[in-house]
């Protein structure tokens, strides 16, 4: 097969590439051709495609990783593990990070630059095949050459003013419910039995929103509406925008050992409850810093200690509604973890003016629990159980509210 050169170079990040001709329908993979291998000192991955799309690549650090953008490849039924044969490549994603965008991450053990990057196009059947080689070097080298480019296409738009937050709901006007359905796009999050946790919290996120809506007392805005990668703290910039009361994190842990079953609500703690909610927390950090975002920051001192003043008022409002949410579902499925109240230091609930939990509503590597997950008629009943929650709680938090203003 003679393939026609559309761009090979030397690069630390390649610019996007365009097709001659529009493209008609997303690009696949093509997992037989494809492969990350070693070459050597070097890593070599070639990315077979039914066709050829803009792409870019260029490396993160903290931890290292390699990524790919690709304006868009369906990775939909693609193991990207499927591919590797390198030991120096401990895990890698694939899927969609943003509208119109996919992403390919690859976690480097060690730090690597791209020596070289291309992607080819067939002449005879319009085919294409992306290879990039990677490089050892210093961490201080490393660190100097990463970061994402700034790419026409995919620059991110201006941030949006965000209104200041509402005054405490006191029952006279709609109650704001975010409800963040856990993961999406690139980070599919726990697997079991076939079932994937981000499509899973997807669909009871859309089925628990008919039921609180139907109160006609709530109001319901959603950090996600489709498979898409939203980051961590953009979650919570999407609850505030909407003037959110109070927020929900949906999930459905799996584990790799022990046996565990029923529904766990967290709250945010600098110290987890237990070992098994601090790996989770930190499992969820690391799936937003393996998509290719990176989380840390410096907090202004003084925003810090504004923040922290905020938390006074609001984590005792967030643990009232944690334990209301557990008698919730209590009464409506009675499915609960042994220890169903739980804390870690979970990013997503780090808002300091919105009472947040986190509802790990099952665990997937539990038969019993998957099966619960799986069935319509089960998740409408934990539905009614947190909608009954909600209310019983935003009563109970409004009076607080009247008493305090006394």
């Amino acid at each position: 097969m003679r393939f026609a050169l559309i761009i090979i170079a030397a690069l630390t990040a390649a610019a996007p590439l365009r097709a001659d001709a529009p493209l008609t329908a997303l690009a696949r993979p093509e997992p037989a051709r494809s492969e990350i291998i070693d070459f050597g000192n070097n890593i070599q991955i070639t990315l077979a495609l039914s066709q050829p799309v803009m792409w870019r690549v260029f490396t993160l650090d903290g931890p290292a990783r390699l990524v790919f953008d690709f304006s868009e490849v369906a990775f939909e039924g693609f193991n990207p593990h499927e591919i590797v044969d390198s030991d120096r490549i401990p895990e890698v994603a694939a899927g969609p990070v943003r509208e119109g965008w996919s992403r390919m991450v690859l976690a480097l053990d060690e730090p690597m630059l791209i020596e070289t990057a291309g992607l080819v196009t067939a002449t005879e059947d319009g085919t294409a095949v992306l290879k990039a080689q990677l490089a050892p070097t210093d961490a201080k080298t490393f660190a100097a050459k990463s970061g994402a480019p700034e790419t026409e296409g995919f620059v991110l738009p201006e941030p949006a003013e965000v209104p200041p937050p509402r005054p405490r709901w006191r029952g006279d006007r709609p109650l704001v419910v975010a409800l963040d359905p856990g993961h999406g796009g690139i980070d599919p999050g726990a697997e079991g039995g076939g079932v994937a946790e981000a499509d899973l919290m997807l669909s009871f996120a859309g089925e628990l929103r008919d039921v609180l809506e139907a109160t006609g007392r709530i109001e319901v805005a959603m950090t996600r509406n489709a498979d898409l990668f939203v980051p961590l703290e953009t979650r919570v910039t999407k609850a505030r925008a909407a003037g959110a009361d109070l927020f929900l994190s949906l999930h459905a842990d799996a584990l790799e050992t022990g046996r565990a079953s029923g529904a766990t609500i967290y709250t945010l703690a600098a110290d987890a409850s237990d070992e098994a909610s601090q790996k989770l927390a930190e499992r969820h950090d690391r799936d937003d810093l393996l998509a290719g975002l990176d989380l840390t920051h410096q907090d202004d001192q003084v925003a810090g200690v504004l923040m922290d003043l905020a938390r006074v008022e609001t984590q005792p409002r967030s643990d009232a509604l944690a334990d209301a949410i557990v008698h919730g579902i209590a009464e409506s499925t009675g499915d609960l973890h042994k220890r169903p109240r739980l804390s870690a230091a979970f990013s997503v609930l780090k808002a300091p003016d919105i009472p947040s939990v986190l509802i790990e509503l099952g665990f997937l590597s539990s038969r019993r629990d998957r099966a619960n997950l799986t069935s319509e008629a089960w998740r409408l009943q934990a539905a009614e159980g947190i909608r009954d929650a909600v209310l019983d709680w935003a009563e109970a938090d409004a009076a607080q509210t009247d008493l305090l203003r006394q």
